[in-house]
């Protein structure tokens, strides 16, 4: 067992539209990355979300840059997003190397695999 802290990650829209965070979340937490088998709000995979002029900009990093689920999970966020905001989204893909403490609960990968 881990005693890594659980970091909840704050988007704009938390300040702007709370009432659109829980079901996004809801929402992304369906799509699941096949390697890791945790969902991207566990792997905190989307960065920021913003409302600018009726668009949801959603901004998204992959585990690894070269990610071979990349296209099918960037589709699905944007499909996904769409239902639970119910308006435009755009992504964005960020080029920084993903993390592990951008992971709300870092003791889900406690597998003793990446100690």
């Amino acid at each position: 067992m881990s005693d890594a802290k659980v970091t909840p990650i704050h988007w704009e829209i938390h300040d702007t539209h709370p009432e659109l965070v829980e079901p996004l979340r809801t929402k992304l937490a369906e799509i699941v990355d096949p390697e890791i088998a945790l969902n991207v709000i566990q792997l905190g995979l989307i960065r920021k979300v913003s409302v600018v002029d009726r668009e949801a900009r959603i901004y998204v990093l992959l585990t690894t840059p070269f990610c071979p689920y990349g296209p099918a999970m960037l589709e699905t966020i944007k499909q996904k997003a769409t239902e639970a905001m119910n308006m435009p989204i755009s992504l964005e893909l960020g080029m920084e190397m993903w993390d592990f403490s951008y992971m709300e609960d870092p003791g889900a990968l406690d597998w003793g695999m990446y100690t």
